[in-house]
């Protein structure tokens, strides 16, 4: 099997290293990351500069075993993580993306479940692939801290990989995973939450006390009480698998 591999947190980060490792357990893994992070960056590719991709060395990579290290092709690019995915096809796969059988995302550090699904550089790689026919399963685990515990969720990476391979794939479909930190109850279906962002600018002042703004703000969940939803999923000890799609037609309004 061939594996794609990208994130939104950048090259080095434990979250994509850590699902590295498992990936070369289901066969060879072309990694394209970022060389910083692009958080928050959705779809965002890069229309106005260059794009560069290098190639790296991991010889001297303490992250993987010699073993692991067989299985492995690394690059980091200047770009998002969908321009890694764009590279990844056009550049080292050469236009034939059939050649890719799996594309997987993350880790990433942070919740991408509700709205954050269309902010997420994490799951906009996933709709990136989607538009090009590959089966994408994006990994996020809620806490932004690093490092971080990942033991009780790393044994579900690969039996839920293999299980999701498994089940039919609709056009244009990808999967959202998220986990909460701690003891894990098991894993539940879901539909994406409805929440959204309240007070989201800081105002401060520069130097010169001029206005300048920060991004912050507090997620509201618009439906706690729902038990079918990644939120509620995930703040009661359960890992949320959630079927997500980069048609944007709502049907249900033709």
């Amino acid at each position: 099997m061939e594996i794609l591999i990208t994130n939104d947190d950048g090259w080095g980060v434990q979250g994509l290293m850590t699902l590295v490792r498992h990936m070369t357990k289901l066969g060879h893994v072309t990694i394209v990351a970022p060389d910083g992070p692009r958080s928050s960056m959705s779809n965002s590719i890069s229309l106005t500069k260059p794009m560069t991709m290098e190639k790296v060395d991991l010889k001297d990579c303490n992250d993987f075993s010699e073993e692991e290290k067989k299985h492995i092709d690394a690059y980091i690019s200047s770009g998002t993580p969908s321009d890694c995915v764009k590279l990844a096809l056009n550049v080292l796969f050469h236009d034939d993306a059939s050649r890719v059988d799996l594309l997987v995302s993350g880790i990433n550090h942070g919740s991408n479940a509700s709205i954050n699904v269309v902010y997420s550089g994490t799951m906009g790689a996933c709709f990136t692939g989607c538009e090009h026919g590959i089966k994408a399963i994006g990994f996020s685990i809620y806490t932004h801290e690093q490092p971080t515990d990942m033991s009780n969720f790393e044994p579900y990476i690969i039996e839920l990989t293999r299980h999701l391979l498994s089940e039919p794939w609709q056009p244009l479909m990808c999967y959202n995973i998220n986990a909460p930190l701690g003891k894990l109850n098991g894993v539940k279906w879901t539909r994406q939450c409805h929440g959204h962002w309240e007070k989201e600018i800081d105002v401060r002042q520069d130097e010169n006390g001029k206005p300048i703004y920060w991004m912050t703000g507090n997620f509201i969940n618009e439906e706690p009480d729902a038990t079918d939803t990644d939120e509620w999923a995930v703040a009661n000890g359960y890992i949320s698998v959630q079927p997500c799609t980069a048609d944007m037609t709502n049907y249900g309004a033709l």
